[in-house]
Parts: structure tokens; sequence; C-alpha cells
């Protein structure tokens, strides 16, 4: 009896285990950058910054934020998993590479931004 306690203990043990890691690799791991990773990014970052689309963007917008992130599970190759949001109080406006050397950056689209309908948080409020 006591045996039977410890080996079904076992088994949801390893299977909890396993399901934690799997949700860890499958949904996680493909969204976290590496250090490595990190740094493409924040190179990426400064070629959006001086590219073309982007100075005529801050020129008729008023540019609130902008963030590094990456989608592996969106497909493609490297490096176009990788992407720039640029959000204004209008809209968020997304950069990815447009060549496989990422030695230029474009505008990949635009998305809904949150500070159409709600204020910077900084300065922060107490």
């Amino acid at each position: 009896m006591k045996n039977k306690i410890l080996i079904t203990i076992l088994i949801i043990s390893i299977g909890f285990n396993l399901f934690l890691f799997g949700r860890w690799y499958i949904f996680e791991h493909a969204y976290e950058p590496s250090e490595s990773e990190q740094v493409i990014l924040s190179e990426m970052v400064l070629k959006t910054v001086e590219s073309k689309e982007y100075k005529k963007l801050a020129e008729k917008e008023n540019i609130i934020a902008i963030d590094a992130n990456m989608d592996k599970n969106k497909g493609g190759k490297f490096p176009y998993y990788f992407g720039v949001s640029v959000r204004t109080d209008i809209q968020t406006y997304l950069f990815a590479c447009s060549n496989e050397q990422c030695s230029e950056m474009e505008s990949a689209g635009t998305t809904y931004s949150r500070y159409k309908d709600e204020d910077p948080r900084i300065p922060f409020e107490k």
C-alpha cells in the first residue's frame, strides 16, 4: 500500500514538472530574449530612431515610449522575429528589419495605443 502511494506521488510530481517545463519552453521561452538578443534589440532601437520613417513620425506625433520585443512564435527566421514598438499619443507604430542584415529599420504596421485613452504614466502620482 505504501509503495503504491509513493509511486503515485512520484508519477504526479514528474507529470507536473514536465507540464511546467513544457509551458515555460513553449510559451514563455519564445518571448524572453537572452543577453545577446537583448543587445540586438537595443541596437535595433537605435536603428529605429535613426530611420527616416521614425524622423517623419517624430515631426508629426508626440512620441511617448519605445519598446523592443521578440516573438519567436510568429514565424520567420532571424532577425524577423524581433520588433520595435514606438508608442505615440495617437497609435503605436511597429518597426522591423528591412533585410537579413538589419541594416535599416522600416515601418511594419500600426496598432492601438493606450495613450489615446490615458495619460502617460510618468510622472508618478502618489
